[in-house]
């Protein structure tokens, strides 16, 4: 698994690069702050699987969620669904929140 710091998806958003962003946070959560990331939870991978987004499979896909550890199990699962570049935000939405408030 690769990581991803907020300061290089930050500046990467801001230049307005097209981003594959995987939201592994509960509704709620994302309901309440999101960064663009599409919503597909660490418990539904794990129950449902990937065909939300089985297209991205060869494509760079950053995971996010409140703190870094379920977007960690996220990219682990999708690397063993076949995921050849996924990306961890480290710090998750926390960091974030805190450094871009």
């Amino acid at each position: 698994m690769q990581l991803i710091t907020i300061e290089e998806l930050k500046q990467r958003l801001d230049a307005g690069e097209e981003l594959n962003l995987i939201d592994v946070r509960e509704p709620h959560e994302n309901a309440e702050f999101n960064i663009g990331g599409v919503l597909l939870p660490l418990s539904e991978i794990r129950t449902m699987g990937i065909d939300p987004i089985e297209s991205l499979k060869d494509k760079e896909v950053i995971c996010y969620c409140r703190s870094g550890n379920r977007s960690a199990q996220a990219c682990q699962l999708l690397e063993a669904f076949g995921f050849s570049n996924a990306k961890n935000l480290v710090g998750g939405i926390l960091a974030w929140r805190e450094a871009f408030k």
